[in-house]
Formats: structure tokens, sequence, C-alpha cells
């Protein structure tokens, strides 16, 4: 089954905690600190691969966590970092934040990796708080938890030429004959329920990429039919051909459905109608109505378009068509890539250090560091509670805590940590 869009939580890897340890030796007392840093955290990478086309692998698992960092070990020893996790995706995959729909990455050649989660630091073992005064350090750095978000995944299939038209018009037709494709092809709507891709073979260094993606209806710019479905993979092609049935066997206006189709296209994306176009007026072998195939080659010609009659079936005309599509892709530029929207959510996130809410006679201070800190601070050592105190001091905790109107005894809360407040 064709799967173009999925939705997957990502979660970074906690950096490993940094250890509280001393040396332990023969005839040596008391040994001093030893204890060894975290491990930093697995980073979350997008890479795109060639062995598959689809996004189908996403439907049967949605949560990915990369490994978390070991802690660290005495004698000085680190933790391992936790290893990276690699999530592999097809070419022309479009990376978005699922609350917002920016453009975080376009997995399209050149950009062949993306880090979309960094790891957590490990945190630092009680060695780095040894000073002159502080010899035997009784407390370490946590290490950083590691990022979460949730982000969607949605396949653009990179095709240079895409075929736009109403369904049953002999796209699929039209593929099999100039590829190696095989797609579904039946005398009935909606053939074809899933993108097809064939290379069509026009000689050393002229060969392109030709996509048949499911047929267009009216109202297909609003999702109705299989509108979205189609208009997302078109955004990729540099070329399209637009079939139009001329037969008259269904009594259809050929004017009309071209219209129809070029305007579900303007109305999902007005650059994507400025793409430059081919028109074939396919089943010219067994056209019923004449004068109506005349009044459309008039109005095709009116437009500016260039105009091929085939017949897909007995490939009449179709090597004409292929031979002038070849010409026209050496004239247009590569298949566009969609340029990143987002502020990565981190970085915003840290421009705050921190917060200060009051609730009744509470204050919360909230912020991811000193949250962080917390996890940190060993309550029974006097040492590591002044350390505590001088960091809340440096980065401007107290002042801003005085700020908003806090008095000796009152209570606060960082954390999960609850404490009257002393100046």
């Amino acid at each position: 089954m064709f799967v173009d869009q999925a939705k997957i939580k990502l979660k970074a890897g906690n950096g490993g905690n940094g250890l509280v340890s001393f040396r332990r030796e023969k005839y040596v007392a008391a040994g001093g600190p030893d204890g060894g840093d975290g491990g930093r955290g697995g980073s979350i990478i997008f890479k795109t691969v060639t062995h598959f086309s689809t996004l189908s692998d996403f439907r049967y698992k949605n949560i990915y966590h990369a490994p978390n960092g070991e802690d660290g070990k005495s004698g000085k020893r680190s933790g391992k970092d936790g290893e990276n996790l690699i999530i592999e995706v097809p070419e022309g995959t479009v990376i978005r934040d699922a609350e917002s729909g920016r453009i975080i990455a376009d997995m399209t050649p050149p950009c062949t990796e993306f880090v979309a989660l960094k790891g957590g630091n490990g945190g630092w073992g009680n060695t780095h708080f040894a000073t002159p005064t502080r010899q035997a350090p009784k407390f370490a750095r946590n290490g950083q938890k590691g990022k979460e978000t949730e982000v969607l995944l949605e396949l653009k299939l990179l095709a240079d030429v895409g075929l736009a038209g109403f369904p049953n018009v002999g796209k699929s037709t039209l593929l099999s004959v100039v590829s190696e494709a095989r797609p579904k092809v039946a005398n009935y709507h909606f053939t074809t329920l899933e993108p097809n891709l064939g290379v069509v073979n026009m000689g050393e260094g002229r060969s392109f990429v030709m996509a048949d993606i499911p047929g267009l209806i009216e109202g297909a710019h609003e999702g109705i039919g299989l509108g979205h479905e189609f208009l997302r993979h078109i955004e990729r092609t540099r070329l399209l051909i637009h079939m139009v049935d001329v037969s008259g066997i269904e009594g259809r206006n050929p004017i009309l459905d071209f219209e129809t189709i070029n305007r579900e296209i303007a109305l999902y994306n007005e650059e994507l109608s400025k793409r430059p176009m081919i028109v074939a007026a396919n089943k010219v072998d067994i056209m019923t109505a004449p004068e109506a195939y005349e009044a459309f080659k008039a109005y095709i010609k009116e437009k500016g378009y260039t105009l091929f009659e085939i017949s897909a079936a007995t490939r009449h005309g179709v090597r004409e068509l292929m031979e002038y599509t070849a010409s026209r892709l050496a004239e247009l530029p590569p298949i566009p890539i969609f340029e990143p929207e987002e502020v990565p959510e981190i970085e915003m996130e840290e421009e705050i250090p921190f917060e200060i809410i009051k609730e009744g006679d509470l204050y919360i201070v909230e912020g991811p560091w000193i949250e962080r800190m917390t996890g940190s601070v060993n309550f029974e050592d006097y040492e590591s509670l002044q350390y505590f105190q001088r960091v809340l001091r440096k980065g401007g905790v107290i002042d801003a805590l005085i700020e908003a109107g806090v008095k000796e005894g009152d209570p606060v809360m960082i954390g999960e940590l609850e404490f009257d407040f002393v100046n």
C-alpha cells in the first residue's frame, strides 16, 4: 500500500548523570573525588535512502526514542555516549513540525542527513566541583534530558514530469507504453489509487522520470476525492503533461475538463499553476465529436500551449510527445527543494532562562536549566546546598524573586523541590 504521510513522535536520548565517587586505595585514608562524567544522549537523525519509496513502515511504528547516555563511572571514567538513532526515509520526504506545520527539512539531495533532535549533554562528575576549599564535593550534575517533539513526514515524489488530467483519460496507459512501469490499466474511473513512476529512456543524458498520479476531480484543492494525494506530488515536477480525453465517447467537454483541472491546481498552489505545461489530446483515433475537438484545438492555440494529438493505446504521436518533453526539460531548472521555515524550538526556549509564577503565597520558578540544576543537588550535604544557592544568585533567580515580592519565609518551588525563602 502506498502511504505518503505519517505522524511520528521523537525523543532524543537523555545525557547520563555525573557520578559522586572517591578514590579507594590501600594505605590512602581519604582519596580525592574521582566521579566520571555522564555520556551524551543519542541524537535522532533522518537519512535519505533509495531502496524504498513509501512511508508505509511508519504505520506500524510511530514512536522513536534514541538511547540514553550511560552514567559516569568511578576512576574519572566517563559513561558511554548513547548511539544515534538513524531514521531512514525515501528521497523527497518533507519533515514538518506537527503542531505548526512549518517545514523543518526537505530530505532531497544534496540534503541526505538531518539532525532532528540532539541528545542531552552528559552531567559532570564530582571531580569538576573540587576546589582548594572544597576538596571532597558530595554532589555531581545530572545529565540533560533529551528533547522530544512530534513531526509530520510528507512524501513528495521526485519526478521530472507529472501527468495531469481527469481520471480515465489515459495517463496510466501512456506511462506503460513509454517506460518499464506497469500501472494497473482498466476502463473505469479511479483505476490509479497510488502514484506510479517510470523512467522514460530517451538516450544518454535525455532520460527523465514521469509520474502517473491519481486523477483529479472538481474540489480536489479542498481534499475532495484523491485531490491532495495528487496535488502534493506534482509540487516537485518541473513540467506537466495535461492529458485530455477528446474522443467524446463519454459526452464530456474537453475545454471544460481542461479548465477544471487547471483551476484545481491554481487553487491548491498558485506557483504550481505557473509550471510549464504541454497538452496531450488523447484518444484521437476513436473521436466521435470532431466539432468539439476543433473548438478545443482553437482554444489551446489561443492560450499559447503546445498541443500533441496522441493515442496512448496505439502509440500514435507518443514518440513525438516524448521527444518534445525531453527537449523542454533540458531548458528547465532542477526539481524544486523546499527551504526550512522553522526556528528550532529549543533555541526559542533558551532565550527565556526562567520565569516566576505566583500562585497564592507560593512562588514557582520554572525554566529548563534551573530544573536540571535541582536534580544535581545533594540536599543532605552543606557544600552542595551552598553551591546551589550561589548558582541561584548568580543566575539572577534570587533578585527576580525579590522583585516579584517574595518575603522571608515565603514558600518557593523549583521543580519538585519546595523550600522557604531565606535571603
